[in-house]
């Protein structure tokens, strides 16, 4: 999700994931895949930093679920997106 500014000073998030198109005609116009358009006073380059910025905390998020001994992730509940399980040391270990 990244937070945008409507051109009526609105402030707005935005699920990235919906984003098709990002133009400038002079004003910056996000096309999303439903074929919405959202005016905004952001330039591109900064909606596009923004998504970048905002998938690199997600990305650098679940690389650092493995890194915590307290926390593991099955890999039933990892395909489907859930959330990180919490189990004590003895259920890590029976695997």
């Amino acid at each position: 999700m990244i937070r945008l500014t409507r051109l009526n000073n609105q402030q707005i998030t935005l699920n990235s994931d919906l984003i098709k198109l990002v133009e400038c005609k002079p004003d910056t116009v996000i096309t999303l895949t439903s074929g919405e358009k959202i005016l905004v006073c952001e330039s591109v380059d900064e909606v596009v930093t923004r998504i970048v910025e905002f998938r690199r905390k997600v990305i650098h998020g679940i690389w650092n679920l493995g890194s915590d001994p307290n926390v593991a992730v099955s890999a039933t509940n990892a395909q489907k997106g859930c959330a990180a399980e919490q189990q004590s040391p003895e259920e890590q270990t029976r695997g």
